[in-house]
């Protein structure tokens, strides 16, 4: 199956739907999947949403707003609809989505739909607004289906049938003691296959992953991919259970962290929405801009410092140019192999070394051979078989430095406790720069001049 994209097609039949009765809208949406209508949202107007909202069945209309990207608002969407409506939908979510969703809003909307939906509903939402979002707790679900160690085999299966009457799905069961603390995992299958007698302490695996409750959600994802799970228990302190955390949520962590990497890497702000507008946009990149510009000035002061040089060797500038815009390609490259292999692991320090080790070859390597194309032009083109070393040596020296750099910053960085996506491309952009006017400049003075 492909996924949905939306074109011109689609949007004109649901537009021309919305002008007619909602037993015509309805047919039309029924042709849609519910993760497809919630990107079609992204291309109607509010009063557009609202109307297909309120069409929807409550459970269907839960699974669009559950789906919609949060940059699209759509807890918006849910304090414009009735009370009524607002109730059914809410409470057709599951806690964990109920929850994210409600935390968009301001504090006296989520009080006032908290006293809306069903108590016990209420409670659980209650509990999860209490953990930071990007927190195990911020991210679990307290639906789950637990049962004693204490019962037998035939008493387990009828706890298991009634809890899950109110579940849509569920992967693993948990066992737990009197005061719910969890004893281990068990198998459906185990427990069809058991005697009627075995009680569900003999049946439990005892050897389970799970995570506390304030553990970040990248280090849960990181655990759920490495055991691959479709589920994983979250606990307190004392071993209490207190929800569990699905791979479908773990699907949205890491496309958040992916996508949070990728914009600190390029220097812009986590907080700028994709599809936001220009000022949002201005915003979060202006003040990184003034930082660059600032380096921008650090790396100009290098060729001050050698103005008698570019001004007795003009040509050496357009060289100059050539050997920080390859350094800052390679310490970008160098950048990216490592702040991925930091973030899918924490790095031993021999295979830190080993990672700073294998760069330095790589750019020794490619500068050497970048350095002899460069060396070979400036011979060809300036019939000045020095001006061709100066190139050579600059241009290998440089990327050497682009390796390393792009390399060792963000594993310092990461050591002290700084996000190394965050701060590395501005410190290796002007390493390289520096480095690469630098490196020609100054053996430019020491073996043409």
């Amino acid at each position: 199956m492909q996924s949905f994209e939306i074109d011109k097609t689609d949007l004109l039949r649901i537009k021309t739907a919305l002008e007619g009765s909602d037993a015509e809208l309805q047919q039309v949406l029924q042709q849609y999947h519910t993760s497809e209508i919630a990107i079609i949202f992204e291309k109607l107007q509010p009063e557009e949403r609202e109307r297909i909202i309120n069409v929807l069945t409550a459970e269907e209309a839960s699974e669009v707003i559950s789906e919609m990207d949060e940059e699209h608002h759509p807890a918006e969407l849910l304090v414009n609809l009735t009370p009524e409506r607002r109730s059914e939908i809410v409470e057709e979510l599951d806690y964990d989505d109920a929850t994210d969703l409600i935390s968009q809003l301001d504090e006296s909307d989520q009080q006032e739909i908290l006293r809306e939906i069903d108590q016990e509903d209420a409670t659980n939402i209650r509990a999860l607004l209490n953990y930071e979002e990007d927190t195990a707790g911020g991210l679990m679900d307290t639906d789950l289906i637990k049962v004693n160690g204490n019962l037998t085999r035939n008493e387990a299966l009828e706890e298991i049938i009634r809890q899950s009457e109110e579940m849509e799905e569920f992967y693993t069961l948990y066992a737990v003691n009197d005061d719910d603390i969890l004893l281990g995992i068990l198998s459906i299958k185990d427990i069809i296959k058991a005697k009627k007698q075995v009680t569900v302490q003999e049946l439990v695996n005892k050897d389970f992953v799970y995570v506390k409750v304030d553990l970040d959600q990248e280090e849960v994802a990181k655990l759920i991919s490495q055991y691959n799970l479709n589920s994983i228990p979250v606990v307190n302190d004392n071993m209490k259970l207190l929800g569990r955390i699905t791979v479908d949520d773990i699907i949205d962590v890491m496309e958040e962290e992916n996508t949070e990497d990728i914009l600190k890497i390029s220097g812009v702000s986590e907080d700028e929405e994709l599809s936001g507008g220009w000022r949002n946009a201005v915003k979060s990149r202006l003040p990184w801009l003034i930082i660059n510009l600032g380096t921008a000035f650090l790396a100009a002061s290098v060729i001050r410092s050698y103005e008698d040089t570019a001004a007795k060797l003009p040509i050496i500038s357009a060289y100059m140019i050539i050997i920080a815009g390859m350094g800052g390609n390679a310490a970008t490259q160098a950048l990216a192999v490592t702040v991925r292999r930091i973030s899918l692991s924490d790095l031993t320090d021999r295979q830190a070394y080993i990672t700073v080790f294998k760069e330095f070859l790589v750019g020794m390597t490619n500068g050497a051979a970048n350095g002899v194309i460069v060396a070979v032009v400036a011979f060809w083109y300036d019939s000045n078989p020095m001006l061709g070393l100066v190139m050579f040596l600059a241009m290998t020296g440089n990327l050497i430095i682009a390796g390393l750099t792009g390399a060792t910053i963000p594993l310092v960085l990461k050591r002290v406790g700084i996000d190394p996506a965050v701060a590395s491309s501005i410190i290796i952009t002007t390493f390289t720069d520096c480095i690469g006017f630098l490196l020609p400049l100054w053996l430019a003075t020491k073996l043409l001049l």
